[in-house]
């Protein structure tokens, strides 16, 4: 039987603890597997309760051995679209309902030798495609501030898992917002980092040269610690690059003083909600204060064109990625059509969403011969031009300050038949997946009693600053202790 532990607490207070002796790993495991039961928010697909508790009593071993790190005996909650060997893995979709792995994606592989524990599968948009947590085979994930609203997508159910206080730190992958859109929608923090930075092995692909696996947590602290145990080159991802990882908490007390930050224009024009604006400029008169030297003359002309440009790469990549689900080598399959073909086209019908569909059919159109050159291969191009905007502009800045959603978390339906509405919340966190560069969002105050979301970008790799101000921050104001009374 499981002691009275109190759950509302960071992961590294959990640390000190458990190394205190207070509790047993076993023992924060029972209470946090309980907590996953007692709500209605739809956050989790699967909960892998006996391969955390068997997880936990090594980690009791370690701890008693004194080779615990600050990950140890850590409950953790993960993506669903992240590999897990022997586990159901279903990326949200009817499609995978019934897949099993045979291999541990590495970031997982990564965070289990580190000694934390993995306690449940969350709920994602199918196939990580979306704004709102409603596109998934399983039900929408609700929003722990208020039912009736969006959690955020597509990472919705890994963002509510630490909202809601059932686990401290959760994962989940980030192709156009997918972390940090829920993060602020939630009222917690999360992290982007540089493409290249995490491996993807073992991520369910959608987008492959936009997603990146990312930290959810209350705090810089403990995203800290996450990311120092999931970056760094891994040799079965080409996509990783052989740059040092470095301490991320190294420069926690250096505070906000003479960080140059740059506030982009393009980010405070029309559609642009009041409450939303008034919060992150007083977010910007406290980093002023504080020595922050604030530049508002920053211009990102092309910026605006991140939203064409990500909806026609991000589909062209999926119909690639998403041609291997054919009912012949591994997931549902619909076997009563006539032929070969037409099983595989039932097989896709039935088993993807519509969301899923549309952008299949995007992707398809828009790599198809005639059209290649006129949209994807444009579309590249002015990627490129975005890309090099951000590196003219951090060639003055150490950051760049921007709202992270135009608005706070809208009601459950309330855009799902508008897709071009719902695409246009993704309009802040676009630019940065289409520059590849690492961004974080942190909650800075709240509208009608919903966050509202803080977003910072550095330069590629420069992960240590973001959290460095993100820590100075948080020392700073109390925005990131609030929690929902639902």
């Amino acid at each position: 039987m499981s002691k009275n532990i109190e759950l509302n607490v960071f992961a590294h207070q959990h640390s000190k603890l458990l190394n205190e002796r207070a509790y047993s790993a076993v023992e924060l495991v029972e209470a946090t597997l309980q907590n996953l039961k007692d709500h209605e928010l739809n956050a989790y697909i699967t909960v892998t309760e006996s391969l955390a508790l068997k997880q936990a009593e090594l980690a009791d071993e370690r701890i008693k051995l004194g080779t615990a790190g600050p990950l140890t005996g850590i409950p953790i909650a993960i993506k669903d679209l992240l590999s897990t060997v022997d586990n159901i893995t279903t990326a949200g979709s009817k499609i995978l309902e019934n897949y099993r792995p045979v291999f541990d994606c590495t970031v997982v592989e990564r965070l289990q030798n580190a000694g934390a524990i993995i306690v449940a599968k969350t709920n994602l948009d199918e196939f990580a495609m979306g704004s709102s947590n409603e596109h998934s085979a399983f039900g929408p994930v609700k929003n722990p501030w208020n039912y009736q609203k969006v959690s955020g997508g597509s990472s919705g159910g890994s963002a509510v898992a630490v909202a809601n206080r059932d686990v401290s730190i959760s994962l989940g992958t980030d192709t156009g917002g997918s972390i940090r859109q829920p993060a602020a929608f939630c009222g917690i923090t999360g992290l982007k980092p540089t493409y290249g930075r995490v491996s993807r092995y073992g991520v369910i692909a959608f987008g492959s040269s936009l997603e990146q696996v990312g930290p959810f947590g209350r705090d810089a602290t403990d995203i800290a610690n996450v990311l120092q145990i999931i970056a760094g080159i891994d040799v079965r991802d080409s996509t990783t690059v052989k740059i040092p990882v470095p301490d991320y908490q190294e420069d926690f007390d250096k505070g906000l003083a003479g960080l140059r930050i740059g506030v982009p224009a393009q980010f405070f024009q029309d559609g642009l909600d009041n409450d939303v604006r008034l919060a992150v400029e007083n977010a910007i008169e406290l980093f002023e204060n504080e020595g922050a030297i604030i530049d508002r003359s920053l211009q990102l002309p092309t910026s605006p064109a991140s939203l064409p440009v990500y909806y026609i790469i991000a589909p062209s990549e999926a119909s690639a990625n998403l041609a291997r689900y054919d009912g012949v080598k591994y997931g549902f399959s619909f076997l009563e059509g006539k032929s070969v073909d037409e099983e595989m086209s039932l097989t896709r019908s039935i088993g993807f969403g519509q969301e899923v569909k549309r952008r299949i059919m995007l992707g398809t159109y828009a790599l198809s011969a005639g059209y290649y050159d006129a949209y994807y291969l444009k579309a590249q191009k002015v990627r490129t031009l975005i890309r090099k905007e951000f590196e003219r502009a951090f060639q003055t800045y150490d950051l760049l300050l921007t709202p992270t959603t135009p608005t706070v978390a809208f009601g459950l339906g309330e855009k799902i038949e508008d897709p071009y509405s719902m695409y246009l919340n993704d309009l802040y966190t676009l630019p940065v997946n289409i520059s590849g560069n690492p961004a974080i969002s942190m909650p800075c105050g709240f509208s009608n009693e919903l966050p509202i979301g803080l977003q910072l970008i550095a330069k590629p790799f420069d992960e240590k600053t973001l959290l460095r101000a993100t820590h100075a921050y948080q020392t700073l104001t109390d925005w990131h202790m609030e929690q929902p009374q639902n």
